[in-house]
């Protein structure tokens, strides 16, 4: 039986200089706006694509026409990120699977989880960060302390996963888009994705 879950996505409005700024240069702040707004479709496309009782986009900033139907949206608290992913947990009455915008080549196979054996999932990135982060049971301390955005954030927040006791299941490595050659990358791997397309035009517009 598939256990009922919610899923969410954590993201940013796709507004220029306040989105992708690592992707500045090669790139503009308008063109690296449209690179994460395309990853950010492609990924509430995955998620809409994706069996759940609730889907979640929550959200710095204001929705935008990117945004498909079926999702609720509710504001990003203040805080670090691990209070706002707390707080992203917090919200949730069952099971839920929480990813970000970075990772546009994600699909409805790999956010298929129902924790069957397991009392969390875990979706590693290659940069040392995490992806993913599925809980059976949402429980916020989880999340608060671990440091974000390091080479070490994933190890430690999985280190806190098994060390609360939970069973954790490993999802397959992805690659977050940071830097114009992680664009590169994810693009090449999902060659007819939104992302790879918009990435393709803002190439041969600029001669690159």
């Amino acid at each position: 039986m598939t256990t009922p879950i919610t899923l969410l996505v954590i993201a940013k409005e796709p507004r220029p200089g306040r989105v992708k700024t690592r992707l500045t240069p090669p790139f503009t702040p308008a063109e690296a706006a449209a690179l994460a707004e395309a990853a950010l479709t492609d990924t509430l496309l995955a998620v809409a694509a994706t069996p759940a009782t609730r889907r979640v986009l929550v959200l710095e900033g204001a929705p935008g026409p990117w945004l498909p139907p079926g999702f609720d949206v509710v504001p990003q608290c203040g805080g670090g990120l691990d209070e706002r992913l707390a707080a992203a947990f917090a919200g949730c009455d069952g099971p839920a699977l929480l990813i970000g915008m970075d990772t546009p080549q994600v699909t409805p196979a790999l956010l298929a989880e129902d924790f069957t054996g397991c009392d969390a999932v875990f979706g590693p990135a290659e940069d040392g960060g995490f992806w993913a982060l599925g809980l059976a049971e949402p429980d916020p301390r989880l999340l608060r302390g671990v440091p974000m955005s390091t080479p070490t954030t994933g190890a430690v927040q999985r280190d806190r996963l098994v060390g609360a006791g939970l069973r954790v299941r490993d999802l397959p490595r992805l690659r977050d888009v940071d830097t114009a050659a992680d664009a590169e990358a994810v693009a090449a791997a999902v060659p007819h994705s939104r992302f790879a397309a918009r990435l393709t035009r803002l190439t041969a517009v600029a001669g690159r």
